[in-house]
């Protein structure tokens, strides 16, 4: 191993311990310290970063410019450890706003339909599939938490269930509804029967008894999603993770309608949903012009309130 590769290492061993997942950012320095090992090169130079960073030449300005902030965050830690190291300036490549594709909320039918689209699918699968869709609808967890529960972090008495060091290591406790801890507890009944000698402690498993993967269910949303007519959605095709969206945005939009003080409650939504700030969680609200409708009618009606 070279010893970028090991700086590499070091690297995102710190920041992971700060609470960053750094999946794709791992990749990508691999691919960068691979690139440099090819040029004989032992530190990072400006003019190498940018050539790396430009391909392939085809790749978008955004892709690009995703790439070269990588390699400077990597090259401002190491600079503090190697004179030689040179940090990329900033202005480089055009400057890219960052863009956040609005979400795609679900209508209650469509998360009915692609529940029972799970039908097709052959024994323990079908109710592992179902019980996925449901729990992301009905408590907006993201789609990494659900995977990482494990049967110990569920208090069927409580009707609560345990995240743990989910994004930015942050742990909460996610109260369910009494009718989502009866789905749990059928599914939970489903699986010992089906696979009685488990050794994973994962509450979700694979019909080879082992913890989800998040890529195989990726894959097996979308053959779903074909399967439930809803593949061709527009302004663009569902996601997985939406299914949290639509959670926030019907939460919001319902406190909106029975007149609650949405301002006041928003920070509740904030934690169920493991957000670092109310902030992230208010975005929805400008996201969804369904809802941002909604928003407007309460102000009006309040302004026609006032002397």
């Amino acid at each position: 191993m070279s010893t970028l590769s090991q700086q590499v290492n070091e690297y995102l061993r710190v920041r992971r311990a700060l609470g960053y997942k750094l999946e794709r950012e791992g990749r990508l320095l691999a691919d960068f310290v691979a690139f440099l090992d090819r040029q004989g090169v032992s530190h990072i130079t400006a003019d190498l970063a940018l050539h790396w960073a430009t391909l392939p030449a085809s790749a978008t300005t955004r892709w690009w410019a995703l790439r070269l902030s990588t390699v400077r965050r990597f090259a401002e830690y190491l600079r503090a450890f190697d004179a030689q190291t040179e940090t990329p300036p900033s202005d480089l490549l055009p400057h890219v706003k960052p863009r956040r594709l609005a979400p795609y909320v679900y209508t209650d039918d469509e998360v009915l339909t692609l529940m029972a689209a799970t039908h097709t699918l052959r024994g323990l699968k079908a109710h592992t599939y179902a019980t996925l869709f449901g729990l992301l609808a009905s408590t907006g967890m993201r789609v990494g938490e659900v995977l990482a529960l494990d049967r110990s972090d569920i208090d069927w008495q409580q009707g609560v269930l345990v995240v743990r060091h989910s994004k930015f290591g942050k742990s909460r406790e996610v109260p369910v509804h009494p009718t989502t801890v009866q789905a749990l507890q059928a599914y939970s009944q489903a699986r010992d029967h089906g696979l009685p000698r488990i050794s994973s402690p994962a509450f979700l498993v694979s019909l080879a008894g082992t913890r989800l993967h998040y890529k195989n269910v990726h894959r097996g949303f979308l053959h779903l999603l074909r399967q439930a007519g809803m593949a061709d959605r527009q302004p663009r095709r569902p996601r997985l993770h939406d299914l949290r969206h639509t959670f926030a945005t019907q939460t919001l939009s319902r406190w909106y309608r029975e007149g609650m003080d949405v301002q006041a409650c928003l920070p509740m939504l904030s934690t169920y949903l493991g957000h670092v700030c109310p902030s992230h969680t208010y975005w929805y609200l400008t996201a969804t012009p369904d809802l941002l409708k909604v928003a407007s009618g309460h102000f009006e009606q309040s302004l026609g309130e006032l002397p």
